[in-house]
């Protein structure tokens, strides 16, 4: 990869930005905030991003050989931490009507921000066959895997087997389209950094974030890859707060050069696009500060926005909006239409007003998409066998329950040069058959939650209610007809399929409706609010969740 003609160097992105900025100033974007120069300030400590605790549990879905054990692995980080740290952390296993079957318990100390728990255990005769469940807490951390007990008894309708999406001189991973359904899918990664700002290492070296604008590989270069890789559109997603070239405050570097790269990695997201048909090229930024409530992604923002100046008070971004202010950020991104994702949400970010995950009209009206899942943000695999996961389904559901519409993703944060190929997982978007694929047609879909998260890059989820496509807003009277869709290229077949049941508003728990056994379901909803999504496990322990579809019942 270093070898190939086309890189884009940083020393040579630096060359080039220093050749057009002064051409270019005149015609710089300056949005409200930008324009005025306060007197200088003191300068801020920095605020270092990645410093995050995280856990993951690898436990593998299909039952081991008879008589063999089981072992269960967790992984704990803590990045750029090298005193050592203890966590605790707690392992249940759970039947699958919810029981309790076994629990450990233990302490673990990290050593250089790192830590690798073994939990060996035998499934023992008396246990029914079924799909049971792991649940890991780990501080603040929770995640749950499903867990294959006995030989997996696949649901009697199954997956609609659709060939794989075709493009001239390749074939790409998943299906084309739903049987019946008037839907293109496209599939791809909406969470990804660049040599823009702490991402692009290269795979050979890279094993965490890389120091902000000085790795080899920009965002010319992660579409070139994700597109060989067989992705369809990636979104390079670069921290608003990098662009001065550091991961803290640099008040000695230049504002113009700061808001410059941005409109360079526009360009090229464009440019891209242009030259290439069948791929999206987007590009957007990563709005906030973990220690201060958590990344959020915008998706089409033609304006840098932060916080940082410069020594003379010059702002670094076009937009200033105050850090940590999510009431701020969420105003100007409704009145400007743009789009958001809340990547990665743990349980105590997003506030407002001092309350975590809180709900505000001008966020409901900004925010798209909610991370469902992550394979390891600092993986350098390239051949899609990372084992480390994360899982935010019960943080998305809570803001689904505070009254965010919102589809879910499945994406891969990358900070290596592996953009779309640490893992198999994609998410999809449903574009009207016929539809051009173009930044706007992708847009669109996401702006109607046309989109599900996915495991396998080769399986598509969706959920359709009275005819009605996710992401839709239905008013209905009586019988309510939940159909969930699932095709596959490669033939897998369902463990378990759950419909999902929320009240937005409720801020209560999401469950699983009971008695469904087929893709065809139907209820009468008692009377008001409701949303509904489909969470599929394949028989080899991969997981997919469709959008969910909002029911104003009467």
């Amino acid at each position: 990869m270093k070898n190939e003609s086309h890189i884009l160097t940083a020393s040579r992105l630096r060359g080039v930005f220093v050749a057009c900025t002064q051409a270019l100033a005149t015609s710089l974007l300056h949005m409200a905030g930008a324009a005025a120069a306060p007197p200088a300030r003191p300068v801020a400590a920095p605020a270092l991003e990645h410093r995050e605790f995280d856990a993951m549990l690898e436990a593998a879905f299909q039952p081991p050989a008879a008589g063999q054990a089981r072992t269960f692995i967790l992984h704990f980080t803590r990045p750029g931490v090298q005193a050592a740290r203890a966590v605790r952390w707690q392992l249940s296993l759970h039947r699958p009507d919810g029981r309790l079957v076994r629990q450990w318990r233990g302490r673990h100390v990290l050593q250089h921000g790192h830590g690798r728990v073994q939990v060996p255990w035998r499934a023992t005769a008396a246990m029914p066959n079924g799909i049971y469940e792991l649940r890991l807490q780990a501080g603040e951390i929770r995640q749950r895997r499903p867990l294959a007990i006995g030989p997996t008894t696949l649901l009697a309708s199954t997956a609609t087997r659709v060939p794989p999406a075709s493009m001239p001189g390749r074939t790409l991973a998943g299906p084309a389209h739903f049987d019946r359904l008037p839907y293109a899918i496209i599939y791809g990664n909406l969470h990804s950094q660049t040599n823009h700002s702490d991402g692009g290492g290269d795979p050979a070296h890279c094993d965490g974030a890389q120091a902000p604008q000085s790795a080899p590989f920009g965002p010319a270069d992660a579409y070139q890859f994700a597109e060989r890789h067989g992705l369809q559109f990636l979104l390079a997603s670069e921290h608003n707060h990098m662009f001065d070239g550091s991961e803290g405050s640099a008040p000695g570097a230049d504002p113009l050069a700061a808001r410059q790269l941005y409109r360079m990695g526009l360009d090229s997201a464009a440019s891209y696009s242009a030259a290439h048909p069948a791929f999206t090229a987007l590009y957007g930024q990563e709005w906030g500060i973990i220690s201060g409530g958590g990344h959020i992604n915008i998706l089409n923002s033609p304006a840098l926005l932060g916080w940082e100046r410069s020594a003379d008070g010059q702002p670094f971004a076009d937009l200033v909006t105050p850090r940590n202010d999510y009431a701020a950020l969420y105003k100007a991104m409704h009145e400007q239409g743009w789009l958001g994702q809340f990547n990665h949400p743990k349980e105590n970010q997003f506030p407002l007003g001092g309350k975590a995950l809180a709900y505000s009209q001008d966020g409901a009206a900004a925010m798209a998409l909610c991370e469902i899942m992550n394979s390891h943000a600092f993986s350098a695999r390239t051949d899609e066998s990372e084992v480390r996961h994360s899982f935010y389904e019960s943080t998305c559901n809570r803001l689904l329950e505070a009254g965010y519409q919102l589809a879910f993703s499945s994406n891969q944060d990358n900070h290596c040069a592996n953009w779309g190929a640490a893992y198999g997982n994609r998410t999809g978007i449903l574009l009207p058959a016929g539809d051009r694929q173009t930044q706007e047609s992708v847009l669109a879909a996401i702006r109607a939650r046309r989109v599900f998260a996915t495991m396998d890059k080769h399986s598509a989820i969706a959920l359709s209610a009275n005819g009605a496509i996710m992401g839709s807003e239905v008013d209905n009277s009586g019988p309510l007809a939940l159909q969930v869709h699932f095709a596959s290229s490669t033939g897998r077949g369902i463990a378990t399929l759950e419909i999902m049941e929320g009240v937005p508003g409720r801020q209560g728990a999401v469950r699983a409706l009971p008695g469904v056994r087929a893709l065809q379901h139907t209820l009468t909803p008692a009377p008001g609010r409701h949303f509904y999504y489909a969470r599929i496990t394949q028989d080899d322990g991969r997981q997919l969740w469709s959008a969910p579809i909002w029911i104003n019942q009467r």
